[in-house]
């Protein structure tokens, strides 16, 4: 069955002295919008994990969350700036020499002065780690899909059960279309009738008029272009592929249907038929926007 754009899905993992936690999330979109936010030192994976999400997903704004904890202590160094230590030494006794007070160098005040000391990070080996990352990023990805897969079985159940019941409203049409052309032909007999007052009515006339009616009325074609169409939105919404954006062209098209039948009809019966398919299809085509 089709799935569903929204989602959300988390994944843990831990080696070489991190932990990764990887969560997913999304929300409708017409193309695949992909937001990744992790930690500076990581943002060398963000690559990779859209192009990951990418090979999976086809639609929908995810949002990607990285979030990473060191689980072993890290050897980190102190280094010191000797020439701006110096530096800093140099300037504080030339103002106190042109103030006239005393100075006594105090290593512990220069070293507290900005950038003297600095603690180097050790490097961080990207693809040493991009594993456990990417453990954690598919244990999130597979929650996430089945979520959405989950979400996407509810949205088919309720668009296929919208379906039949336009296709009841078809096939009231459909039986009502035929007694369309049999009432007017009744109603224009009965009106030439009593114009001519018991004149004999010109039977071939009448004929070529009822036909000309028929014609300009008939709503054949459309009702099969739409019961195509629905067949074609059935088997779609069966189908494993992402099937969001063919599901909107094809509401667009029995709206399309639709409008010319009830333009066509002349029929009132049939104008509150269709004004009740066009309220389903409002509401599918509502739901479909929720699918991949």
């Amino acid at each position: 069955m089709a799935n569903s754009m929204t989602g959300f899905g988390r994944g843990e993992a831990s080696g070489n002295g991190y932990q990764f936690s990887v969560e997913l999330k999304s929300v409708n979109h017409r193309f695949l919008e992909i937001v990744v936010r992790s930690p500076r030192n990581f943002v060398g994976f963000d690559g990779r994990i859209r192009k990951t999400i990418q090979e999976k997903f086809q639609r929908g704004r995810i949002e990607v969350f990285i979030n990473v904890v060191e689980t072993e202590g890290r050897k980190r160094l102190v280094k010191v700036d000797k020439e701006l230590a110096l530096s800093y030494d140099k300037s504080l006794r030339d103002l106190a020499s042109a103030i006239n007070t005393p100075y006594e160098a105090d290593i512990y005040r220069l070293v507290a002065l900005p950038e003297v000391l600095a603690v180097e990070e050790p490097e961080i080996e990207l693809d040493v780690l991009w594993g456990t990352c990417a453990e954690a990023l598919m244990k999130a990805s597979d929650g996430f899909e089945q979520m959405r897969r989950t979400e996407g079985e509810k949205l088919t159940i309720d668009l296929l059960q919208r379906l039949d019941l336009i296709t009841e409203f078809l096939q009231t049409i459909a039986e009502r279309a035929p007694l369309v052309v049999t009432e007017y032909q009744e109603r224009l007999q009965e009106r030439i009738q009593t114009l001519l007052g018991g004149v004999e009515l010109d039977a071939a006339r009448l004929t070529n008029e009822v036909v000309y009616f028929a014609e300009r009325t008939s709503i054949t074609e459309e009702l099969v272009r739409f019961d195509s169409h629905l067949a074609q939105c059935r088997d779609a919404l069966q189908s494993c592929e992402p099937v969001g954006r063919k599901l909107d062209f094809l509401v667009q098209e029995l709206n399309r249907e639709i409008n010319t039948i009830g333009s066509k009809a002349n029929d009132l019966g049939i104008g509150q038929m269709v004004v009740s398919v066009k309220s389903e299809l409002e509401k599918v085509r509502e739901q479909i926007q929720n699918l991949e």
